[in-house]
């Protein structure tokens, strides 16, 4: 028998709670040892969607497959997915190995195959020498792999993660994104992490799926989802932006000459989903990263031979300083603050809060969308 392409599969999935459509017709497909994650701000659906993996939820309509089987009318302890929450429900009267253990004795599973399954985990979580120690002399880190450890012991199909860092202090989590990572490819299961947080998605994942008002408003690698938004929603929740309202003036055969509510003139790249007409309002996003920065002086400006340079002038307002990531905050002549990312050595040449300077960007690093498109908040 040919193993199916795919560990999980969500086809037209809708869930319904009284007047809300938490989960509006959502469909995925996550090939075998994926890293998966679902992206979105509270209340659009995720943990709805999961709970109906997982088996706590029923959907109204669709179908849920793993490995190509239909788990529809599968109790949740007769699906093969596994479960990790932000809390993560340790057992603080057990140790590590009777905590690892629970599930293969609920199963049946003969005490010497036990212990050395708990072995072999704890070999793989790179904790092997913790099996007798209790939970409360653990990490927070070292939790957090024992929670995964006492899943992967049971060889599921599919590990949900429902925001599991959350709990955690600023640089652990850091590191756990790059441990999570490090797991996944170790055991080669397919996980489903659900998060509110853009970093941890964009950091560990193969795919991610932007989810906004119970829809996927768009799936793929995080650099796609970064470099090529294809919604509003996607542009000013993935990463940061830099917004303007505006209307469009022209349009070329290489993108759109735009005019914000001060004035100001942008030209932005079109695709085929965000082409627009002139007269359109329109929102308009560029990354602060994408910004250069050059003092006032006339001589340092950019050169723009195609004429596809966008350029701003203002006084920096603030320095948000992050050595060689810090950021400008600069306040332009129609009193808007523009983001703009630069390296500060410490030298005499780093840019200070009250010089004046020209930002310059392409309008190939612009997109834009219609304003009546969703956006994030």
């Amino acid at each position: 028998m040919t193993e199916h392409a795919f560990d999980l599969e969500c086809i037209d999935v809708s869930r319904q709670f009284g007047s809300v459509r938490a989960v509006d017709n959502v469909s995925l497909s996550i090939p075998r040892g994926s890293f998966f994650s679902i992206l979105g701000p509270s209340g659009c659906g995720k943990t709805t969607l999961m709970r109906m993996i997982a088996g706590f939820e029923k959907p109204d309509h669709g179908d849920i497959r793993i490995k190509g089987k239909s788990v529809l009318k599968a109790a949740p302890n007769k699906r093969n997915v596994k479960m990790v929450f932000q809390h993560l429900a340790l057992f603080p009267m057990m140790n590590v190995h009777d905590n690892i253990a629970y599930g293969l004795r609920c199963a049946g599973v003969p005490a010497a195959e036990i212990t050395r399954k708990v072995q072999d985990v704890l070999e793989r979580v790179a904790l092997p020498d913790v099996a007798k120690r209790d939970i409360q002399q653990l990490s927070g880190g070292q939790k957090q792999r024992i929670a995964i450890a006492r899943c992967m012991v049971l060889d599921p199909d599919v590990l949900l993660l429902d925001e599991p860092l959350g709990a955690l202090d600023l640089k652990l989590r850091e590191a756990m994104k790059i441990e999570l990572k490090l797991l996944q490819h170790q055991f080669n299961t397919t996980f489903v992490y659900i998060t509110h947080d853009q970093s941890e998605a964009l950091v560990m994942s193969d795919q991610v799926a932007v989810m906004n008002q119970g829809r996927f408003e768009q799936v793929g690698t995080p650099q796609m989802l970064y470099q090529q938004p294809e919604t509003a929603f996607v542009a000013g929740f993935v990463g940061d932006s830099n917004l303007w309202h505006g209307t469009v003036e022209s349009l070329t055969e290489q993108g759109a000459m735009l005019r914000t509510a001060a004035g100001q003139s942008i030209q932005a790249r079109l695709s085929g989903k965000t082409a627009g007409r002139v007269g359109d309002r329109v929102s308009i996003y560029t990354r602060p990263e994408f910004l250069t920065v050059e003092p006032q002086t006339g001589s340092a400006d950019v050169a723009d031979v195609a004429g596809t340079l966008n350029s701003l002038e203002g006084r920096v307002d603030s320095v948000l300083f992050n050595g060689a990531n810090s950021r400008l905050l600069v306040r332009t002549a129609e009193e808007a603050l523009v983001e703009a990312d630069v390296t500060l050595t410490g030298g005499s040449d780093d840019i200070r809060p009250g010089e004046n300077v020209r930002l310059q960007w392409s309008m190939q690093q612009t997109v834009c969308f219609p304003e009546s498109a969703t956006q994030a908040g």
